[in-house]
């Protein structure tokens, strides 16, 4: 299957987190990481141009959102990324063997928004490049916990580039009845579906951040999905595709055995 994602086909007041371009979303409100201090991040990208980030689950499995327009042979993943325009020592460099979208993923009701890539072959293992496999068994996030969101999206509402350094953001869950209410069920709010945000605002991920890791407990336990199309804002979370049991089993399916 392969997919074409375009901005055009969003709403107005909606967007998967994407750059313009068919590229991904940014953190807002969050602060630089220690290089390399996450090396499951993965740099989805068309020669310069960031496409989303994603983690990487097996030395040879990234996982990230359905929606990412991966389908040109120009698109690179690159991990041990800190700063994603310059060459690091670090980094590893792969093409896509074959991209997965989850055979349920529906663009216009941002459902089932979860896909994996093969890479071309396995990692090299450093402290710069390591997996960070989901966890064995789903569970759902309680309101209130807070998580962590990566990537190199935007870090305010009118940049027209992407963080340069790789940033990290705490937001906090929300119920689902609770954003439901601010999405006025356009799409609706599943139970494969997670919502973070702050507050008083300030701080969510944002363009070109999609397909990165939600990290609650220090497991993983969800992917950037999508968003308001201003970022950060009070009453406007963000929304997650939730690593379900479905997903997990899906996942361990495609990639061949256990994580």
């Amino acid at each position: 299957m392969r997919l074409s994602v375009s901005l055009a086909a969003a709403s107005a007041a909606l967007v998967f987190l994407l750059i313009p371009g068919d590229q991904c979303m940014e953190i807002i409100g969050g602060k630089e990481v220690v290089p390399h201090s996450r090396p499951y991040m993965a740099l989805i990208k068309d020669n310069n141009f960031l496409i989303c980030g994603g983690t990487l689950i097996k030395d040879e499995w990234v996982l990230t959102a359905a929606h990412c327009n991966i389908s040109k042979k120009t698109i690179k993943v690159v991990l041990g990324v800190h700063f994603q325009f310059k060459k690091e020592a670090e980094q590893q460099t792969f093409t896509i063997k074959q991209y997965i979208p989850h055979p349920r993923f529906n663009w216009p009701k941002h459902t089932d928004d979860i896909m994996l890539l093969q890479l071309n072959k396995k990692v090299k293992r450093s402290k710069a490049v390591s997996p960070f496999p989901p966890p064995g068994k789903a569970a759902d996030v309680k309101e209130g916990t807070v998580c962590e969101a990566v990537g190199w999206g935007r870090k305010k509402n009118m940049d027209k580039n992407p963080s340069k350094a790789l940033m990290a953001v705490n937001v906090t869950v929300i119920s689902r009845t609770t954003c439901k209410d601010h999405y006025n069920a356009k799409p609706i709010i599943t139970i494969n579906m997670l919502c973070a945000g702050d507050k008083q605002g300030g701080k969510d991920t944002c363009r070109g951040d999609s397909g990165g890791p939600l990290i609650c407990n220090r497991e993983l336990r969800g992917i950037t999905s999508f968003g308001h199309s201003k970022c950060g804002l009070v009453g406007e979370p963000g929304v997650y595709t939730l690593l379900t049991n479905s997903y997990l089993k899906w996942i361990r399916k495609m990639t061949g055995g256990d994580l």
